[in-house]
């Protein structure tokens, strides 16, 4: 069972987010949160497998409480979003967001983007992953420097970095590697450690700066 908080500072959403989610039959809603910091502090008591994440809320934001949980290890946080390309959605790609869902996603987009993210796949669509890759990338005043791992990672792992890159789930990963999705787990979580990053969307950011430097 995928244990879910759900994170909106309206109401109603928040209300017909958690019907939706508790009516699969794999997803369990144990928690609801109008604010960041209770998101953090549910996310602490009740250990979720997800946490599904307005960005825009009052008091303690959805940036900074995606942060906390991620970085403490909480759980996967899923990030609500409008998709305007904006600060808001840059900052939670720093705080290591594991995915974004838009605000107008289908019943079936929802319970699949909350299983894949679940399940360690990063974002719904390669293709928003992309676009938002791109337009952080395209934003950065500077190049960065590369990251010290980077030269710490085998060939496989660079290439699983460079699937990473391209949108792509473990099981698209694992068809283009000719490997199974086990070991494609596995590189990604080494990728990650390697890189000092909390999420795959952080990796692929790295992954597409490497390409393009």
């Amino acid at each position: 069972m995928i244990r879910v908080v759900v994170a909106d500072d309206h109401a109603a959403i928040r209300s017909g987010l958690a019907l939706i989610l508790g009516s699969a039959d794999d997803i369990e809603v144990v928690g609801e949160a109008a604010d960041g910091e209770v998101a953090l502090r549910q996310a602490r008591a009740l250990r979720p497998d997800v946490v599904l994440m307005d960005i825009r809320m009052p008091g303690t934001d959805g940036i900074a409480a995606t942060r906390e949980i991620t970085a403490a290890g909480l759980a996967h946080v899923l990030v609500l979003t409008t998709f305007d390309i904006d600060e808001y959605v840059f900052g939670a790609l720093q705080a290591g967001a594991a995915g974004f869902l838009l605000k107008s996603a289908t019943a079936a987009e929802l319970t699949a983007a909350v299983r894949a993210v679940a399940a360690g796949d990063g974002v719904l669509a390669p293709q928003v992953t992309r676009t938002l890759i791109d337009a952080f990338a395209a934003g950065r005043p500077t190049p960065p420097p590369q990251p010290t791992g980077v030269s710490e990672l085998t060939d496989r792992e660079r290439e699983v970095l460079d699937c990473l890159g391209d949108g792509l789930t473990n099981q698209q990963i694992a068809g283009r590697l000719f490997i199974g999705e086990t070991t494609v787990k596995t590189h990604v979580s080494r990728v990650l450690t390697k890189l000092g990053v909390s999420s795959r969307v952080q990796a692929a950011i790295i992954a597409r700066e490497l390409a393009g430097s």
